[in-house]
């Protein structure tokens, strides 16, 4: 066969063939036990077909990976925009970009890399002047249970307003991404791409819903009810609140109730209807739905907040127990609940 043709004309496949042979057999085994069968066939054709590799182009290939490795390096101690501001200083501006955007489409690193790894409180205070929208668009690229801790400390007016932004926001553009990125202090997370990046929908706000406080899960579903009625509709067709215990199966309830604290059980009803707590008590025995009363009893008055809790903690456990596969809810399509 042919010699590896000139370094402008190698592919990232052929690079990769030639990176392996410089490795030797035992080095490249390993390497290739991290590969699919797929990949592995692709290289091992490319390896068959190299039979002579110039020194000129082993060595600008091994330098090509070793920058590729000492940029991912960087951005695992510091993200991003640290290990763009190492490699600038090291190579240049445009090799920098260069091997940073490579890396942000393999690494799949999302916009906003830098505040996902901050503290919400101080994540907050950096944007809560800021205009809903970008708000809503900050929060989208979020973990979820960073985004509920920021919403639930907004002001109370403006939860519901950023929560159904989130959930009507489709896909947004490079550039409006890049600009609030650089209105944030111009740490940019690199898009790696031209495409149109996806963020935020009914999903992502059922996300953020579930692990927010109660209190704050209540107001902005009432709020989005009198905005919003078919919004406010599609997100609780997603969603599990305590209330909708009524609408579980026995089977269900009962497997719930292996996995609640009796305390929490007891302090959770107290703030509950009569008809959340009959259905509870019907699939218990007779003697632990009376221990079950003796102990709301004993508890006395309580704050309102603690009961949210509990009802929180409760809903935490049917919705881990919906994900493990071990009962399945139904979310308003009138279908069977299956356990």
């Amino acid at each position: 066969m042919a010699n590896i043709p000139k370094h402008k004309q190698i592919s990232g496949r052929q690079k990769a063939a030639i990176f392996l042979i410089s490795l030797g057999p035992e080095q490249s085994a390993q390497l290739m036990k991290h590969l699919s069968e797929e990949e592995i066939e692709q290289l091992t054709l490319e390896i068959a077909n190299v039979h002579t590799i110039k020194g000129e182009q082993l060595e600008i290939v091994l330098e090509e990976f070793s920058q590729l490795y000492m940029a991912s390096q960087y951005i695992a101690q510091g993200g991003i925009e640290y290990a763009k501001q190492v490699l600038d200083r090291a190579l240049g501006n445009d090799k920098a970009l260069n091997i940073i955007n490579r890396l942000s489409s393999n690494l799949q690193i999302k916009p906003f890399d830098f505040i996902r790894k901050t503290d919400p409180s101080q994540v907050l205070n950096f944007i809560q002047g800021e205009h809903p929208q970008t708000i809503a668009l900050i929060m989208s690229y979020l973990e979820p249970q960073q985004a509920a801790a920021i919403i639930s400390a907004l002001p109370s007016e403006r939860q519901a307003d950023v929560a159904r932004r989130i959930a009507i926001m489709d896909r947004t553009s490079p550039e409006i991404i890049r600009e609030v990125e650089n209105i944030l202090e111009k740490k940019i997370s690199s898009l790696g791409t031209q495409d149109y990046t996806s963020a935020g929908g009914i999903k992502a706000i059922v996300n953020v819903l579930n692990k927010v406080d109660r209190a704050t899960e209540k107001t902005i579903l009432e709020t989005l009810e009198v905005q919003d009625p078919e919004l406010s509709e599609e997100i609780k067709k997603l969603m599990f609140i305590f209330e909708d215990i009524t609408k579980m199966d026995d089977r269900s309830i009962q497997l719930v109730l292996r996995e609640v604290d009796s305390k929490d059980l007891a302090l959770a009803l107290k703030g509950s209807s009569e008809e959340v707590s009959l259905k509870v008590k019907r699939n218990m025995s007779k003697r632990a739905a009376q221990m079950l009363d003796e102990e709301m009893t004993f508890l006395g008055p309580v704050r309102l907040r603690d009961v949210e809790e509990a009802q929180q903690r409760i809903v935490n456990v049917i919705r881990r127990l919906e994900d493990s596969g071990e009962i399945v809810i139904s979310r308003g399509g009138g279908d069977e609940l299956i356990v």
